[in-house]
C-alpha cells in the first residue's frame, strides 16, 4: 500500500507541473554565464559579484541565462592596474581594474565578442577595496550594448549557418533511438534562429516517437510483471511502469486496457492511476515543453567533468 501511494504521488506531481506551465517557455537565445575560480589577488567574493553582474547584463539586453553549460557562454575576468594608499585616518587602499568580458564557443574555442572597461575602487581592505570596484561595473552603456550585440549576431550567425546540419543530425539519432539526444540537439536552436520552426516541427516528431517507444517498451515490461504475479504487490510493481507511459503515446489505449484489467482484480487495494491531461491545458505547449525538458535533461547529464577555458581565453 506504501508503495503505491508513492507511486500515485509521483504521477500527481507530474501532472500538476504540466499543469502550471501552461504556457511553454519561449525557445529564447541563452548564454551560460560561466565564471572561473578566482586567484589571487582576486577574493573568493569576486566570482559571484561578476556572475551577478553578467546575469543582469543578458537580461537588460535580452538573453536568458541557463543554469548549464551549452555550446555559448559569456564570462568576464579582473585584473588589478595599479594600487595606492590613501593616508587616514583611517588608512584606505585605492585599486584600480580593468575588466575583460568575453562572449565565446566552447566547443570550437572561440571568441565572439570581447569589450574592456576600468573600474576603481576604494576600502580599508584589498578585498574590500576590490569588491567595490566590481561594484561600480556599469553595464547599460554603449559599449555594452554593442559587446552583447555583437556576441548575440556571431551565434545567431552559427546557428543559422548550422541548424539544417543539426536538425539532419537529430533526425539520424532518432533513427538510431537516441530520442533524448536529439531532443537535446534541436531544442538548442533557438526561436531567433531562421530554422527554429523547422527545429520546431523536427522536434515534434521526435518526440512522438520517443514517447512511442517509452510507450512500448514499458507496456512490456507492465504487462510481463502483471503477468507473472496478478496480485496487489506485482499491480504496485507493474504501475512503476505504467507511470512513465504518457497520454498521447500511441499505445496508450493498450496500457489503458491493461489499467482497467488490474484494477478490476485488486480494487481499491491499488491507488495507481494514469497520466492524464488536465482539462483546459493546451496539449500542444505541453508536448513543446515537455520535449525541452527531455532534451535539457540530456544537455545536463552531459557536462563536463571540468570547464577550464583558460586554455582559449586571451587573458
Amino acid at each position: 500500500m506504501k508503495k503505491s501511494f508513492i507511486i500515485l504521488l509521483l504521477a500527481g506531481m507530474t501532472l500538476s507541473v504540466q499543469a502550471q506551465s501552461s504556457q511553454a517557455p519561449e525557445a529564447a537565445l541563452a548564454l551560460r554565464v560561466l565564471v572561473e575560480e578566482p586567484v589571487e589577488p582576486a577574493p573568493l567574493a569576486s566570482k559571484q559579484l561578476i556572475e551577478q553582474k553578467l546575469n543582469t547584463l543578458l537580461t537588460q539586453n535580452g538573453i536568458a541565462s541557463m543554469d548549464y553549460l551549452g555550446q555559448f557562454f559569456i564570462t568576464a575576468r579582473a585584473i588589478p592596474t595599479s594600487k595606492d594608499i590613501i593616508a587616514g585616518p583611517p588608512t584606505k587602499i585605492s585599486e584600480t581594474l580593468e575588466v575583460a568580458l568575453y562572449i565565446a564557443d566552447y566547443y570550437n574555442q572561440l571568441v565572439f565578442a570581447t569589450t574592456t572597461t576600468t573600474v576603481k575602487g576604494i576600502g580599508e581592505t584589498d578585498t574590500r577595496c576590490y569588491l567595490n570596484a566590481l561594484k561600480q561595473l556599469k553595464l547599460n552603456t554603449p559599449e555594452m550594448k554593442k559587446f552583447v550585440a555583437e556576441g548575440k549576431r556571431k551565434v545567431l550567425d552559427y546557428y543559422n549557418s548550422q541548424a539544417d546540419k543539426m536538425i539532419a543530425k537529430a533526425q539520424l539519432l532518432a533513427q538510431q533511438k537516441n530520442f533524448e539526444e536529439a531532443l537535446w540537439i534541436v531544442s538548442t536552436i533557438p526561436a531567433e534562429c531562421d530554422k527554429y520552426a523547422d527545429a520546431l516541427a523536427a522536434g515534434k516528431v521526435i518526440y512522438q516517437q520517443y514517447i512511442d517507444h517509452l510507450c512500448n517498451v514499458n507496456l512490456a515490461k507492465a504487462r510481463t510483471t502483471w503477468a507473472a504475479g496478478q496480485d496487489v504487490i506485482t499491480a504496485d510493481a507493474t504501475g512503476e511502469f505504467l507511470s512513465q507511459i504518457y497520454p498521447d503515446a500511441q499505445c496508450y489505449g493498450e496500457a489503458m486496457e491493461l489499467y482497467k484489467e488490474i484494477k478490476g482484480k485488486v480494487l481499491d487495494d491499488w491507488k495507481f492511476e494514469m497520466k492524464k491531461y488536465q482539462d483546459g491545458v493546451d496539449i500542444e505547449k505541453e508536448r513543446i515543453h515537455a520535449m525541452r525538458d527531455v532534451g535539457v535533461a540530456f544537455g545536463k547529464g552531459q557536462q563536463p567533468i571540468t570547464t577550464h577555458i583558460s586554455s582559449f581565453m586571451p587573458w
